[in-house]
């Protein structure tokens, strides 16, 4: 049987296109077992290959997990925060949403995005904005490019909010990410959250962009004056499967 694997950001750089295409014969075959093909592909791309994560019907999955033709699977890099479209969309006009979170190449609005958390029976709100910077470690930056896997990248937006739910009842919180090109000083994130008590508000903001960062599939390259680089993770090894126990709170 033939398995197809979508594939993003720099790991689409490596195997020059969006998708791949890995013949088994036909026994079962975990996400380990599918990681390790691919390495055989690509053996300059081992590393890459097997610090990415399996995600299978829109969702991470173990390397144990087992892997069908019916199966939607992707291998999804480390992440870095950011937003972003599939590869083989990019220049396309998107747009789309799940409950108050949103990912579109479209410019963000925070007012739109703070309205989404208003609540006459919250005294706090706090909206987190993010921007292209100019300077990042001494290197002048022309500007961000964002890649997402879109339809996931709502889930685990939508996974964000719960999980702020279950921890401080009552919150309310709102994210939209841009995707594509994102120039100096334009926004990429806006991040907006209500509670009833400023104390939660400030915490659940914070706990918000850590997960965001954690588990949203959203990839970042940073473009430079004389080149370009795909970022991952800035704070150690990735994985999204991970307690969340440590993330703020």
């Amino acid at each position: 049987m033939q398995l197809a694997i979508r594939l993003f950001a720099g790991l689409c750089d490596v195997f020059g296109a969006s998708t791949v295409t890995v013949q088994t014969d036909g026994s079962p075959l975990t996400g380990g077992g599918l990681k390790a093909r691919l390495a055989e592909i690509k053996p300059e791309a081992a590393a890459l290959i097997h610090s990415s994560f399996i995600a299978k019907n829109q969702a991470y999955a173990g390397d144990d997990e087992p892997l069908s033709v019916e199966d939607e699977i992707a291998l999804i890099p480390p992440v870095s925060g950011g937003q972003g479209e599939l590869p083989e969309a990019a220049g396309v006009d998107v747009d789309a949403s799940l409950g108050l979170h949103r990912v579109t190449s479209r410019p963000l609005s925070i007012e739109e995005t703070c309205a989404k958390v208003a609540d006459d029976e919250h005294g706090a709100a706090l909206v987190f904005v993010g921007t292209t910077r100019r300077t990042t470690f001494g290197k002048r930056t022309t500007l961000l490019e964002y890649e997402a896997y879109v339809p996931m990248a709502l889930k685990t937006l939508a996974q964000i909010e719960d999980e702020i739910g279950s921890r401080w009842p009552g919150s309310r919180c709102a994210i939209a990410h841009r995707i594509g090109p994102v120039p100096v000083g334009e926004t990429s994130v806006v991040i907006a959250v209500s509670t009833p008590h400023r104390a939660d508000c400030y915490e659940a903001s914070r706990y918000a962009i850590e997960r965001l960062k954690q588990i949203v599939p959203i990839w970042k390259k940073e473009v430079w004056d004389d080149g370009s680089e795909w970022k991952g993770p800035q704070s150690g090894p990735w994985n999204p499967l991970a307690s969340n126990d440590k993330a703020p709170d």
